[in-house]
């Protein structure tokens, strides 16, 4: 089955980059999208910081990473670098395990400073591990989700943006379908000319064969 796997890399329970990945699922489901998180602070810490590739959720993480058309990573930023749970979890994949997906991430900092640190420490990453494009980023400060007591609240523009990307991956998604199409039916027309071609081709031979028998004669 088709479908998006996001990853939250927030090591806290509730955050600003938690909430601004929950908004993008919302709009990702409301365009038809499946949707399936990992939550990396709910990994076994133990299993996750040795890379025990037995245990069963982190076969499970990697398994839902794999299968996965699309992946949507959102990450706090601080010291100039993305979230350290991110950065074990990706150490997990393998060489090309993020190979033909699409990738959108999704970040958080006190301020566009730490803008940055998408541009040269994770997309670097991103790219190694063979993701395919990468999607305009969302970032968001802190000053574009204030905190309030149920939570924070997201600007509009900042909504906005996580909308026009939950549109981008989904226009990609759809391109990426049509063209697997394509690919199928045209697999599918050369297998149904093999026969004719070897027929003809075994035609040409015996008319060949032929001529020679009547020149030898």
């Amino acid at each position: 089955m088709s479908y998006v796997v996001s990853i939250s890399g927030s090591p806290a329970v509730q955050s600003r980059s938690t909430w601004l990945l929950s908004l993008a699922e919302n709009a990702l489901r409301a365009r038809g999208l499946t949707v399936r998180r990992i939550d990396a602070r709910a990994l076994p810490p133990a299993a996750l910081m040795h890379a025990d590739f037995a245990h069963p959720a982190i076969c499970e993480a990697l398994e839902l990473i794999e299968h996965a058309q699309a992946v949507v990573i959102a990450t706090p930023l601080y010291k100039a670098s993305y979230s350290g749970l991110v950065k074990t979890l990706l150490d997990l994949l393998p060489q090309a395990g993020l190979a033909g997906k699409i990738v959108l991430p999704i970040a958080t900092g006190g301020s566009l400073a730490h803008l940055l640190a998408l541009d040269y420490a994770l997309k670097p990453v991103l790219s190694s591990l063979g993701a395919r494009h990468h999607l305009p980023n969302v970032f968001a400060s802190d000053a574009d989700l204030p905190a309030t007591e149920a939570g924070y609240t997201v600007l509009a523009e900042t909504a906005q943006r996580v909308t026009a990307s939950a549109d981008a991956l989904a226009h990609a998604l759809h391109e990426q379908a049509q063209l697997r199409e394509l690919r199928t039916k045209a697999a599918g027309v050369a297998l149904a000319g093999a026969p004719r071609q070897s027929q003809i081709q075994g035609q040409s031979q015996s008319a060949a064969a032929a001529a020679l028998v009547r020149c030898a004669t």
